[in-house]
């Protein structure tokens, strides 16, 4: 069950506030407090419990990842097989098949994007933790934006400054007088568009996993807690969480591969001269 001490916390403090009526959870769990605050260079900084998760999961990902390949063997073990099936995956399925036949050498940075968005979408179901670092927009944001410097970087590696520029400010093959309603569209989508809705869709689908998970979890913890017939419907919030828990599983292996994906799309749009 996802039901931590943390959500029967929350339930409690919402009774002793509020009296007898169940209240929704809000964004205050998105928004801890600080464990510590320090400041680097005249920058503030505070380490939360989203961010001890963040590392968290990052550190058992790299563990994984080199108990996976430390002693490779002919006929692999369980970790090694599927260390090598999830690279095989990004390998073969993304950087081959979508980027295109100069895709091999992103192989390893598309599977350690993916390996490391999955490894921070899984901890929404790890119990006492409960929520994924990517549901908090500002993590999401700055892997959409290395991800944006990364494929302007190789765009302008494989095709040249003038060209790749040329190639987005003006689409070949369309009529010049169309340049003053296409080229403003493409700098919007391949500069802004890009970078913000890669970031918004991870962050919106973790977010909203999160917000139905501790709905369900808050109100079956809150629905046995009462002395009359509501606590019948308690069994039924408690199924849908479990039910929502293994929906959210599969949220958690699509988001980090579609992510991966559309990575996989811009650096085909670099590489090539077509936009």
């Amino acid at each position: 069950m996802t039901s931590s001490a943390l959500a029967l916390a929350d339930v409690l403090a919402v009774e002793e506030s509020s009296g007898d009526g169940f209240q929704a959870p809000g964004l205050s769990e998105f928004y801890p407090e600080p464990i510590a605050e320090f400041s680097l260079l005249g920058v503030d900084f505070s380490i939360t419990r989203i961010t001890l998760i963040l590392w968290i999961a990052t550190l058992a990902m790299l563990a994984f990842m080199v108990a996976a390949s430390r002693r490779p063997q002919i006929v692999p073990g369980k970790l090694q097989f599927v260390g090598e099936s999830g690279y095989s995956l990004v390998r073969d399925g993304i950087a081959r098949d979508v980027v295109g036949p100069k895709g091999l050498p992103f192989a390893p940075f598309l599977a350690a994007l993916f390996f490391f968005i999955l490894a921070n979408n899984l901890m929404s179901i790890v119990p006492f933790a409960q929520i994924s670092p990517m549901s908090k927009f500002a993590f999401p944001l700055v892997l959409a934006l290395i991800c944006w410097v990364i494929y302007i970087y190789i765009g302008i590696r494989e095709q040249g400054a003038g060209r790749y520029f040329k190639d987005i400010l003006f689409l070949p093959g369309v009529p010049k007088p169309m340049y003053v309603l296409v080229t403003p569209i493409e700098i919007l989508q391949n500069f802004v568009v890009r970078p913000f809705t890669l970031a918004v869709r991870l962050f919106a689908n973790m977010f909203a996993g999160h917000m139905l998970l501790v709905v369900f979890a808050l109100g079956a913890v809150y629905l046995f807690s009462r002395d009359n017939f509501s606590i019948v419907f308690g069994p039924v919030s408690a199924l849908m969480m479990i039910v929502m828990t293994f929906f959210e599983l599969l949220v958690i292996f699509l988001q980090a591969y579609v992510f991966t994906v559309l990575m996989g799309t811009y650096l085909n749009g670099s590489i090539e001269a077509e936009h």
